[in-house]
């Protein structure tokens, strides 16, 4: 079955590098992605409460953004990307979080998401 491309923006009140640190780093997303998460070089595996996943590293721009695949997808259109976006004018800050899934999942992966960025700016201390 097909995936749709979708995105959402939640504006989180940190610095871009401090924000980076939590979508880059295996100890920064083990705090609000998953229950855990390793990185040997570009794959992570993300543990959650029994099940876990692999996810390959496909690009990161330092400040600015990470992209991600999972390995089970084997179509390697899809990814999911976390991108920091600073507004030139105000310099109020948002992540940006682009992700695929099927028609009928779209609606629940938009809840999980809004639950996991949540958690992030729960751990970040912003609003």
């Amino acid at each position: 079955m097909e995936k749709v491309k979708y995105q959402m923006e939640f504006p989180i009140q940190s610095s871009p590098s401090l924000l980076f640190q939590y979508i880059s780093t295996p100890s920064g997303m083990g705090e609000w992605y998953a229950d855990n998460v390793n990185s040997r070089g570009e794959l992570y595996t993300f543990i959650w409460s029994g099940s876990e996943e692999q996810a390959l590293l496909l690009s990161s721009r330092t400040d600015e953004r990470v992209k991600f695949r999972w390995l089970e997808d084997e179509d390697e259109a899809y990814f999911f990307e976390l991108r920091i976006q600073v507004d030139g004018v105000t310099n109020d800050v948002s992540l940006i979080v682009t992700d695929f899934a099927e028609e009928d999942e779209i609606e629940g992966n938009k809840l999980l998401w809004e639950s996991m960025i949540a958690n992030l700016k729960q751990t970040l201390g912003s609003r």
